[in-house]
């Protein structure tokens, strides 16, 4: 059974396996998480990212997909990108988001990675509420079968660690009744 672990911090300082990004399609690097793990992990994981885009994602990361580079000068053997949904009122996009965290724990196993590092996937710039951010997150992670032994949430700040401290309280609660 994978273990779900919370941390309150600076997911580029974080020491796992892989490390999760939550990328723009373009995998070029951008604001808030990803272009966070871009200026720390420095010019190899660019590099990388040119290479998956002069390939097979040469349109880019499609939405809800992830795929594996370098983790450069991160604490990590590989960042994991993953290309989350803008949230909308209109439209029920909960899926997408699931699919970005089953998308990445599948790349985790097949790179044979045992803790994984994952932000809170479209809930920054993206605009997904954290609370339902963070259900979605535990959820997915806790129903995928999956060969890593660690998921750690690294939170930037007080609120997104409280909504998933939350999530995690209510599901643990949850699978004993």
């Amino acid at each position: 059974m994978t273990a779900l672990t919370l941390t309150q911090g600076d997911i580029t300082r974080v020491s796992a396996d892989a490390i999760v990004n939550a990328a723009n399609s373009s995998l070029l690097g951008g604001g808030g998480v990803d272009g966070a793990i871009h200026r720390r992990g420095g010019p190899a994981i660019l590099a990388d990212c040119r290479r998956l885009r002069a390939g097979h994602y040469g349109k880019g990361l499609p939405t809800g997909q992830a795929v594996a580079t370098t983790a450069g000068e991160l604490d990590a053997r590989w960042v994991i990108h993953t290309v989350g949904p803008r949230y909308s009122q209109q439209e029920d996009r909960s899926e997408l988001l699931a699919s970005c965290y089953r998308a990445s724990l599948r790349v985790a196993d097949e790179l044979g990675a045992r803790t994984v590092a994952f932000p809170a996937v479209s809930a920054g710039i993206y605009g997904w509420p954290m609370d339902d951010a963070a259900r979605i997150a535990v959820e997915t992670v806790r129903s995928t079968r999956t060969a890593v032994e660690e998921v750690r949430f690294v939170l930037f700040d007080e609120r997104s660690h409280e909504a998933f401290a939350a999530r995690l309280r209510t599901t643990s609660r949850d699978s004993r009744t």
